[in-house]
């Protein structure tokens, strides 16, 4: 569904973007992280059509964005960052227009948009179909930028920082729409955020920019693996308490049990949290710990579990 290879963006003498490759299957979603000006937006945007790369192969529905007509572009949905626009529109009558566009493609492809009636209850907004958009709050304001972007049934869902500006509930909302467009649909959705909860809950796959590179590409619980390495175990036995770091945290609880029994208590296995992966990278990559490009691996356990236990 999507396909870069060599990517490369150039300002003057600045390179935002450099080398970047991934590719995303149908209906994956796969969550762009990185600090701010990594490239992210950069990135978006060269995929969506609406900026021109300096170098490498960009393919979205197997069609180079520079060159796409409109028929492409009705297979694509987009959510900006930011969009201001048709404040004096009503909710319902906007989105009744916009798919108004879409409908010629995609009854070529039978599909059909949305229907707005139940648009407006995905997003949340049924109960301000006839408010002007210039009466919406920010929050609202951003479901509605959502309903804009899914109208047409796209194929491939991009979206820059979505939940900027919702409330708990909201996201929650927002998380269970990209489920369902994802599972449902077998759309494929690219999008970015710096909420690192939101990325675990939502993704398929993690990619990690920064300074213009992908530094790691991987689902969260495979990233927190490569680059953590070590889980800590804790467990009581006989009323005292024990603590252990391991790199194969199911192989040592395997052992614990077969050593200790019913006798082992209060265990608890925790692996390093996204947000402790993700700064990980990062520092590796500023510091140049980390090669461009690559991804750190799990080593191998070297010692006896069972001698761990003991000492």
């Amino acid at each position: 569904m999507i396909d870069v290879d060599a990517l490369h963006m150039r300002y003057d003498d600045t390179e935002v973007l450099s080398g970047v490759a991934f590719r995303a299957r149908r209906g994956e979603v796969l969550v762009v992280l990185g600090p701010n000006g990594a490239g992210k937006t950069t990135t978006i945007e060269i995929l969506e059509g609406f900026r021109d790369r300096s170098a490498g192969d960009v393919t979205v529905l197997g069609v180079d964005p520079a060159h796409a007509d409109e028929n492409w572009r009705s297979r694509i949905g987009v959510v900006l960052q930011s969009w201001r626009d048709h404040a004096r529109w009503r909710v319902r009558e906007l989105l009744d227009h916009i798919a108004a566009y879409h409908r010629p493609y995609l009854d070529t492809r039978h599909r059909k948009p949305w229907d707005t009636d139940e648009l407006l209850r995905l997003v949340g907004l049924e109960d301000h179909a006839g408010a002007r958009i210039s009466t919406l709050s920010g929050g609202q304001r951003r479901r509605l930028d959502v309903a804009i972007g899914v109208v047409g049934r796209p194929e491939v869902l991009f979206m820059d920082e979505p939940t900027a500006g919702f409330d708990p509930a909201a996201r929650r909302d927002f998380h269970d729409l990209v489920h369902r467009l994802a599972d449902l649909e077998d759309t494929t959705v690219l999008l970015t955020t710096h909420d690192l909860d939101e990325a675990a809950k939502l993704a398929d796959r993690i990619l990690i920019l920064a300074g213009g590179r992908i530094v790691a590409d991987g689902t969260p619980d495979e990233l927190s693996r490569a680059v953590a390495g070590e889980a800590e175990v804790r467990w009581t036995v006989d009323g005292h308490r024990y603590v252990h770091t391991t790199t194969e945290s199911t192989k040592f609880v395997h052992e614990l049990f077969k050593q200790y029994g019913d006798g082992v208590g209060e265990l608890e296995v925790q692996r390093a949290s996204l947000e402790d992966t993700y700064m990980a990278l990062v520092r590796r990559h500023e510091s140049g710990d980390v090669a461009a490009g690559t991804m750190p691996h799990i080593g191998a356990a070297g010692s006896a579990l069972l001698e761990e236990v003991s000492r």
